[in-house]
């Protein structure tokens, strides 16, 4: 059963992963990045505490493309300021 169950929460990875891959050229507003970004980063930290190997990966990579996604919404921030000047 154990087995199973892993399998499932890797599928389960994988599918969320290919979502993320899909909407990669989408930068979210800094209203979902900043709440996501905080939110992945403590499951992360619950997931080490649990030994959850499956959600620890997901919620790691979910804290990386929210750290990626914040620095890219800034720069386009600052970009988007450049051209009003």
């Amino acid at each position: 059963m154990l087995i199973a169950a892993t399998a499932l929460g890797i599928l389960g990875l994988v599918f969320i992963a290919v979502g993320w891959a899909l909407a990669i050229g989408d930068v979210p507003p800094l209203r979902l990045t900043i709440p996501y970004l905080i939110g992945s980063a403590l499951l992360t930290v619950y997931s080490i505490i649990n030994w959850d190997l499956v959600f620890i990966a997901l919620n790691a990579a979910a804290t990386a493309l929210s750290a990626v996604n914040l620095v890219r919404r800034i720069r386009m921030g600052k970009a988007n300021a450049k051209d009003h000047r």
